[in-house]
């Protein structure tokens, strides 16, 4: 993909359209860049047709589930440290990476602005969820 993230290497290079070398960490890259940059690589293989609302959810359930599977079967605090073994934290750096994907495309197929969705829902939470009544607390009011 040319041109992804900020690394010197993005102007079409063969290294930037296969994605090694390219510079894409949180700190440098944002949400339009990301989603950008799965429009691309669904684009370059003409897969829109099959990026619809439905499937994209569907996929995004499929994803989400195969990130819960290396968390199968580990108590709470276990899963804490599941990611501290090399070979596993791959895997669940690429299942994210996968649900990451799938959110993009489904931003991108419904046209949502994901910061600004993030940020009215943060709102809402945080009207919803008072810090005084729920700092350390999890059960829903009134239980």
């Amino acid at each position: 993909m040319p041109d992804v993230g900020s690394g010197a290497n993005r102007a079409g290079s063969a290294e930037a359209r296969g994605w090694p070398g390219v510079d894409m960490a949180d700190n440098t890259t944002t949400l339009a860049e990301l989603k950008d940059a799965v429009r691309r690589f669904a684009t370059e293989r003409v897969w829109e047709p099959f990026h619809s609302p439905k499937n994209l959810v569907m996929g995004l359930a499929i994803e989400t589930a195969e990130l819960m599977e290396h968390f199968l079967w580990v108590d709470c605090e276990a899963s804490r440290h599941v990611a501290r073994d090399e070979a596993k934290r791959e895997g669940i750096a690429d299942e994210v990476a996968d649900v990451a994907c799938h959110l993009f495309n489904l931003c991108n197929a419904l046209e949502l602005d994901l910061s600004d969705a993030f940020r009215k829902k943060i709102v809402k939470n945080a009207a919803k969820y008072p810090v005084e009544t729920y700092r350390g607390r999890f059960e829903l009011s009134g239980q």
